[in-house]
């Protein structure tokens, strides 16, 4: 995306330094990043001290985009240490940005994590990991991450997503595609709005993915608000072929779409992109890992928006395969 292009909401130095002495104190006073029932009691009473412009910068995304980043944090590259190999080395590595990570949240909802995934943390570690390639999961790299919807297989997935860059050395660019920019004809849109096929659990989530209880449910696509339209997309894990034809040829030209509205943003370390999980598909270019402390480095948090009426009550009925939501009450 050419320099510019992208809504950037700039954090005053002011904000810079409340928000790094806020996640810093709380740290020291809990002694790690983990988010127990203290510590997150402590960032949801933090997040509310916070100034006003901090909370003006975290209001909801206001343009078609369906993204912004939030600017201005520093990071050293010295002082993170080396990437870790995987989420379950990463400990407490950048512990601090744990912390900012969930302050910025909880300004904006109620941040969510999920017992099957990371066990359970509400900041998640992203990653190139060995041995994880080829897989479509944020600890992949040699293979293109398709556009997707976050969590699209459960129905209390996330509403908004922050992604914060610790380190980004080559660049590696994440895609991201709003459902608000494409154009796509009636009979498309009624089409992809029947619930015709289901989502199922990416690779993340192993007990998800041996869920036997019940028949996967089907789930519509497209959904129309009253701020206008907006999806429930992976079709990494949609099983397409079981569709009809005139279905599949309405998906296609669905994917078409947001690959014509696509934009590539390479992160800057500091950087915090946050993405409306409605109306936002996102993804990554491949990249080849070197696996030698330097590889680009994401830091991740969920968070629902309490109120918010962007899907279709149906989904109040579906399984979710098994998995429950954590949620960070404010």
């Amino acid at each position: 995306m050419p320099p510019g292009a992208l809504p950037v909401r700039q954090l005053a130095a002011h904000d810079v330094d409340e928000l790094t002495e806020t996640a810093h104190k709380i740290l020291a006073d809990s002694g790690s990043s983990a988010a127990r029932p203290e510590l997150l009691r402590r960032v949801a009473t933090s997040a509310t001290r916070l100034g006003e412009t901090i909370h003006r910068a975290c209001r909801p995304v206001d343009t078609d985009d369906g993204l912004y980043v939030l600017r201005g944090l520093p990071v050293d590259d010295g002082d993170i240490g080396p990437t870790p190999s995987s989420w379950a080395t990463a400990g407490d590595s950048a512990a601090a940005w744990d912390v900012i990570l969930l302050l910025l949240a909880t300004a904006m909802g109620h941040p969510i994590a999920w017992e099957g995934q990371q066990e359970g943390r509400f900041v998640h570690t992203i990653v190139p990991s060995p041995g994880h390639e080829d897989e479509q999961t944020g600890a992949s790299s040699t293979v293109l991450l398709s556009p997707h919807t976050e969590d699209a297989f459960h129905p209390g997935r996330a509403h908004l997503l922050l992604l914060a860059c610790l380190r980004n050395h080559d660049a590696v660019a994440t895609t991201a595609a709003s459902i608000r920019k494409v154009r796509l004809s009636p009979d498309d849109v009624a089409l992809l709005s029947r619930p015709v096929l289901p989502i199922l659990p990416d690779d993340a989530y192993t007990e998800a993915r041996s869920y036997t209880a019940a028949q996967p449910p089907k789930v519509p696509v497209l959904w129309q608000t009253g701020s206008g339209p907006t999806l429930r997309y992976d079709p990494a894990y949609t099983p397409l072929d079981e569709a009809p034809a005139d279905y599949r040829a309405a998906y296609d030209r669905l994917t078409a779409e947001l690959e014509r509205v696509s934009v590539a943003v390479a992160l800057e370390p500091g950087d915090v992109l946050v993405v409306d999980n409605d109306v936002v598909v996102h993804g990554r270019v491949p990249f080849r890992a070197r696996y030698d402390g330097t590889d680009r480095w994401l830091k991740r948090a969920s968070v629902r928006v309490p109120g918010r009426r962007s899907r279709p009550l149906a989904e109040a009925d579906e399984h979710g395969y098994g998995q429950t939501a954590l949620v960070a009450l404010v």
